[in-house]
């Protein structure tokens, strides 16, 4: 089943077929490869991406009355980003409550910090164009800072639109993407070419 098919199934009502329909279609059709690249780049592997993209059109779903005339792909990004960072907080909280011992303390760990990964080889493979080890040091950015890089890198968005898909101020997007980028570095810094050799 197609990512289309599967976001237009589970989000539309089948007992109506109305004009409305026919535009939610179009919709889908138009934006949902779009959408389901941004969420892989997210998450980092198909499974996750796939629920965020479903998650994605039922919430502009459910919005598209309040939607205010602009640009639409900005609006789909807005609630792409916010989407995953809701659910990566989710999930934080989440592995801290069950981490909690009886008097309610959590235990600490350089790995609470990390964010859950699951990326596969084939998903790698299958996007074709970012190398696992990307894919990899990306997952290894906290949520703020992975979404800023590929909205910045990946997405082409400019700062100032950054800014306002995420909800933050432009020093923030620039303190952001230079942290994500000297981690970045560091991470795949066994990639850089060496000096004097061949």
């Amino acid at each position: 089943m197609s990512i289309t098919s599967a976001v237009t199934a589970s989000s539309v009502d089948a007992t109506t077929t109305t004009p409305d329909d026919l535009t939610w279609q179009s919709i889908v059709e138009q934006h949902a490869s779009r959408v389901y690249r941004l969420a892989y780049h997210l998450t980092g592997n198909q499974h996750d991406a796939e629920d965020l993209t479903q998650d994605v059109f039922v919430r502009v779903f459910n919005s598209l009355s309040q939607y205010t005339p602009g640009t639409f792909e900005g609006w789909l990004h807005r609630i792409t980003t916010n989407l995953f960072l809701d659910k990566m907080r989710r999930k934080a909280r989440i592995r801290f409550d069950f981490m909690a011992d009886d008097d309610g303390a959590v235990a600490t760990s350089a790995s609470f910090d990390r964010v859950e990964r699951s990326g596969q080889p084939e998903d790698a493979f299958e996007m074709g164009h970012m190398g696992a080890d990307i894919i990899e040091a990306l997952a290894d950015l906290p949520p703020e800072y992975r979404a800023a890089v590929v909205l910045s890198d990946i997405e082409g968005l400019s700062y100032e639109e950054i800014a306002v898909t995420l909800g933050i101020k432009l020093g923030t997007v620039r303190s952001r993407l230079s942290r994500a980028r000297a981690r970045l570095r560091e991470s795949l810094a066994h990639h850089a070419p060496t000096r004097g050799g061949l």
